[in-house]
């Protein structure tokens, strides 16, 4: 997959099917818009490309907007390099930017400098200056720039329409089962390994303390998790707490730690990927170092349960 970083790198080629959108989290709906680009190119063997944004646009137009991501820019790029697109379009997404409508989008831009010959959009996308862009515009537009418009189905899953916010939610509600299902994946995020207080090493789980790489990436909601880690292209196991450390000291501040199963190397500095793979509980204050100890045995424990298709 190619990647562009303005609109002039990209050679004009009519034979274009595209899509348009922030795409973030690159979801099981998103996943659906995707492959057919794909299926619609290969068929008439045109060209498939995929129009993003960076920054996340509410980050930009939105006052005061304190959105978080469920996947940062380079994450994005990495789950849509899977899709076997023929280029990624990243447009570098500005107040000025902002000011264009979705019909001087659509000419100047997608017509006149990428060219176009099938647009397909998501069931609920908008898009231009006042999310002016709908699919409804563009079937108005598609005969009088010679386009087609094709508009993809919401994916559900239960009682669920699946979409970014969903996922967001979930996993600020801590439902990781339903955020897991709605990404297809693990949900993940990738940190520099950092000292900490040593309080595990001393209660005799060694930690990992993980600084957030991207201040704008979604923490989920405290508590304890099953964890599957990527560190220097190795698959490595463990259970992991998100939270203040109520037992010790309360102070407000969020703390990231993972404790490694069989795991003796020094990682310090290094990056690591977390992929979460079920939530175990909430964060708990304890009256005792022994039963915080006791409780630890046990969440390693059912962590080693669930992970253990994983590991073998």
């Amino acid at each position: 997959m190619q990647i562009f970083r303005q609109f002039s790198e990209v050679p004009k080629n009519n034979n274009t099917v595209l899509t348009v959108g922030t795409f973030d989290g690159v979801h099981i709906g998103h996943r659906d818009i995707f492959n057919k680009i794909k299926e619609a190119a290969g068929k008439s063997g045109l060209r498939s490309l995929v129009i993003t944004f960076d920054p996340h646009p509410r980050t930009v137009v939105s006052k005061g907007s304190e959105i978080k991501l469920l996947t940062t820019f380079e994450e994005k790029v990495k789950v849509l390099s899977n899709f076997d697109i023929d280029g990624l379009v990243v447009i570098p997404f500005t107040k000025e930017f902002a000011k264009n409508s979705s019909e001087k989008f659509i000419e100047e831009y997608l017509v006149n400098k990428i060219g176009i010959s099938e647009f397909v959009i998501g069931h609920d996308h908008k898009f231009g200056k006042g999310r002016g862009g709908d699919e409804s515009l563009l079937r108005d537009l598609g005969p009088q720039f010679n386009f087609d418009v094709t508009a993809v189905p919401p994916v559900k899953l239960d009682e669920h329409t699946i979409s970014s916010t969903l996922i967001r939610n979930a996993l600020l509600d801590g439902d990781l089962e339903l955020a897991n299902k709605g990404l297809g994946r693990f949900y993940s995020f990738t940190g520099f390994i950092v000292s900490g207080a040593t309080r595990g090493r001393i209660l005799g789980f060694p930690t990992a303390n993980i600084e957030i790489r991207d201040k704008t990436k979604l923490i989920p909601k405290k508590g304890v998790y099953a964890v599957e880690c990527l560190l220097d292209d190795q698959k490595v196991f463990g259970v992991m707490n998100i939270g203040t450390r109520p037992t010790f000291e309360d102070d407000g501040n969020l703390v990231i730690e993972v404790h490694l199963f069989n795991f003796e190397q020094d990682v310090y500095r290094k990056s690591l990927e977390v992929r979460l793979v079920e939530r175990l509980r909430d964060e708990k204050k304890f009256e005792s170092k022994e039963e915080l100890v006791y409780q630890i045995e046990r969440d390693k424990k059912k962590a080693i349960q669930i992970l253990g298709k994983l590991i073998n």
